[in-house]
């Protein structure tokens, strides 16, 4: 029979003398060249190429360590991005908001202004009134405003904004009142062409930005462009204050009386503020239920009668 024989591991340190002095001399020979090293640094290139050598062993280790790293800080950073990204579009959408209705404020205190200066065209008192309802049948231009008679509100008194002449209180309440504007077709306003000095009645229309003068003649010294303003006669409105802008004058040689066509000078479709305007003292006019009448238009022919 095969006997098997244990082998045995050879030992790191051998128990004869001649290992024990090759190992004594070798450490000493290890000091040796540290203590070389260290006081004369003639070693360094070789530790720079030993390190060379080392470094891609390394960096492979180092590796997957480097990996979770970057991955949970790349995470970290992903989720602090969003976070911080849905953040910033709340606040801007807030910003966004405030904007608008800083916008909104800077146009109405913009309005204010405008009439305020207005105030200091025409005599007498002034005051503001807001607008509270507008009507929208488009035969009956009337809005009403947030004064009444207890402000001292009267019929027949004339409204104002920045631009010229929007019309007169029709009806009167303790807080409210109703006002007819001039662009309503049952309205009309005695004018006078600013550059002329040629006195005729503005007429409302179906628009609420557009006035007829329908009794001018065809020879009339009217052109487009021409500034239209209250001649103040009857004591409704205060003279001199603009109420419209002549758009075309259109002569019909078959008629007595030309086309004519003005854009009001106030913004009546648009703002939430108007002026009441209380004539100075002893020039109040006479009180009426009603607003300015339109006469009747005028023929559009006018033929000879025979004898």
């Amino acid at each position: 029979m095969t006997v098997l024989r244990r082998q045995r591991s050879p030992q790191l340190f051998s128990s004869r003398p001649a290992g024990a002095l090759r190992t004594l001399l070798l450490m000493a020979a290890s000091v040796a060249l540290m203590v070389y090293d260290h006081q004369a640094g003639h070693l360094q290139r070789m530790h720079a190429a030993l390190a060379t050598f080392v470094y891609p062993v390394q960096w492979f280790v180092n590796v997957p360590y480097a990996a979770a790293d970057w991955t949970r800080i790349h995470l970290a950073t992903h989720a602090s991005l969003v976070q911080e990204n849905t953040a910033l579009r709340e606040r801007l959408q807030d910003a966004q908001v405030q904007l608008q209705q800083l916008a909104s404020v800077d146009q109405e205190n913009a309005r204010l202004r405008d009439l305020m200066q207005a105030s200091a065209r025409v005599p007498g008192r002034i005051s503001a009134a807001e607008l509270l309802a507008a009507d929208l049948d488009p035969f009956r231009h009337q809005v009403v405003v947030n004064k009444g008679t207890q402000d001292g509100v009267f019929e027949g008194q004339t409204v104002l904004d920045s631009g010229g002449i929007v019309g007169q209180i029709t009806r009167t309440d303790p807080l409210t009142s109703e006002v007819t504007l001039i662009s309503d077709p049952g309205q009309a306003i005695q004018v006078e062409i600013n550059r002329t000095g040629l006195r005729t009645l503005a007429v409302g229309t179906a628009d609420v930005d557009q006035l007829s003068l329908p009794y001018l003649t065809n020879n009339a010294d009217v052109k487009p462009g021409d500034l239209l303003v209250s001649s103040g006669l009857g004591g409704h409105y205060p003279a001199g204050y603009p109420v419209g802008t002549v758009l075309k004058f259109e002569r019909n040689p078959a008629e007595p009386f030309a086309t004519v066509a003005a854009h009001t000078a106030a913004d009546l479709s648009h703002g939430r503020q108007v002026l009441l305007y209380w004539p100075p003292a002893g020039t109040q006019p006479v009180r009426v239920a009603k607003p300015d009448a339109a006469p009747s238009p005028p023929p559009k022919s006018a033929g000879r009668k025979k004898p």
